[in-house]
This record gives C-alpha cells, structure tokens and sequence, in this order.
C-alpha cells in the first residue's frame, strides 16, 4: 500500500509542482506551491511517505525543468526528503508546548545566526548581486522567522487540533530551505560552467536570500491550504486519521 501512495505522491508533486510554479524563479530555485502536496501526504500516510514521494517527485520534475540530475540529487532530493518527513513525523506527535518553546528559540538563534553570518560577513558582494543592501535581506530574513514563530503560537492558541501540523510544518520549511539555500550554494561551488546551470559560483552572502525565497514561496500555502484538505480527507476516509504519540501538552 505505501509504495503505491509514494507513487502517487511522487506523480502529484513532480506534475502539480511543474504547473504551478509560473515559470518563478530566483537564483535556481522555483516558486512552489506544490510543496503543501507531500505535507499532505506526510500527515495522511506518515513521514516515510511524504518524504520518499517527495524525494521522487522533485528528482522528476527537476529533470523535467533542467535536466541536471546531480543538481536534484545535491540540492533537491535531501532536502525535500527531510522537511516532508519532518513535517510527518511532529504532526503526529503530542507536543509538551514549554519543551518546544525551549527548543525553537535555541535552534532559531542557530539558523539566524548561521545563515545570516555569510551576508553580515560580505555585504558588499550581497548588494554587488542583488542591488539591495545586506540590511535589507536581515530584515526580511529575520521578519520571516518572526512571523513563523507567530503563526506557530497563533494556530496553537486558536486551532490546538492543528498544533503539531502548524510546528511541524515551520520547522520541516525551515530546516529544509536551510538545507536547500547551503546545497544549492555549494553545487554552484563546483559545477559552474558556461554551458552549466549556473555560469558562475554563487556568493556565500546569497545563503539567506535563497532560504528566504524558499521558505516564503512555500510555506503559506502547507499552512493555508493542508489543514482544510486534510480535514476532508479525514472526513471521507476516517481511518486515516493517526493517533498521536508522544506525551505533553495536547
């Protein structure tokens, strides 16, 4: 049964993601909707279904896009796998909200200061790029983190039956854009050539403008529109809804 749920995740993912991502892009990487498709799935089917059908769905929609299956395999395959399955693995869980509270604040501090640092570091070479000042994208970056720390507390306070999947989700995004902006980075490192798909090695000061755009193109709609689709779902097939494990707050 699940291989054949991957399989229609993995299809969904690479043909919806292709449709909708408006032909958007910035520095490599596609606007994506299509991203509330695997969360979906993660939370119907569990987090190995939803990462594994979105680990095949963005290798074949990639080829479809740039035909480049080493740049799939270094920046959208590892990432993808793991926010999806990040996103299943907490919706499934009962969260203890003082314990999480502790744990985002400390890995929020290390992802802002972590992706941060390359463009506080190189400014000049950021707004060399870009055309827009290095204070700019730290503002952006850190309002982005901001209001997804909101959202979470938000959800949490008004929708407590979708606590996990809101968490899970915010951090899937986040930990899986970071992956995504450092890979996508580090590809354009050592693979650049004229008739490559990049043309020159990125700078290190783009990193947060990458995640940015990741998080901010995708995150929205997992959160918007997951949450309604899953409901119906439950509601026509009740089996599917999983008991969640864990102990702490519900």
């Amino acid at each position: 049964m699940d291989v054949a749920v991957i399989g229609v995740c993995a299809a969904l993912y690479a043909v919806i993601g292709r449709l909708t991502d408006l032909g958007l892009t910035f520095i490599g990487v596609a606007f994506w909707p299509a991203a509330v498709i695997p969360a979906i799935f993660a939370v119907l089917y569990g987090p190995w279904v939803g990462g594994t059908g979105a680990a095949i769905g963005i290798f074949a929609r990639d080829i479809l896009f740039h035909g480049d299956p080493l740049l799939s395999l270094i920046a959208g395959i590892p990432p993808n796998f793991i926010m999806f399955f990040i996103i299943g693995y907490i919706s499934q869980k009962r969260l203890d909200m003082k314990k999480l509270t502790l744990g985002v604040v400390i890995a929020t501090i290390v992802l802002v200061a972590g992706l941060l640092l390359p463009t506080l570091v190189m400014p000049a070479e950021f707004t060399a790029v870009t055309g827009l000042q290095s204070w700019v994208v730290v503002a952006i970056f850190v309002s982005t983190v901001g209001l997804s720390l909101a959202a979470i507390a938000y959800v949490s306070k008004r929708w407590p039956e979708w606590r996990s999947y809101s968490v899970g989700s915010v951090i899937g995004q986040g930990v899986g854009a970071g992956i995504l902006s450092v890979a996508v980075w580090g590809y354009s490192q050592l693979f650049f050539s004229a008739t490559g798909y990049f043309k020159a090695p990125l700078q290190a000061s783009l990193i947060p403008a990458i995640f940015v755009w990741t998080f901010a193109t995708e995150i929205p709609f997992v959160l918007l529109v997951g949450p309604p689709v899953i409901r119906a779902c439950y509601n026509a097939f009740p089996s599917l809804r999983r008991a969640e494990t864990g102990t702490g707050e519900k």
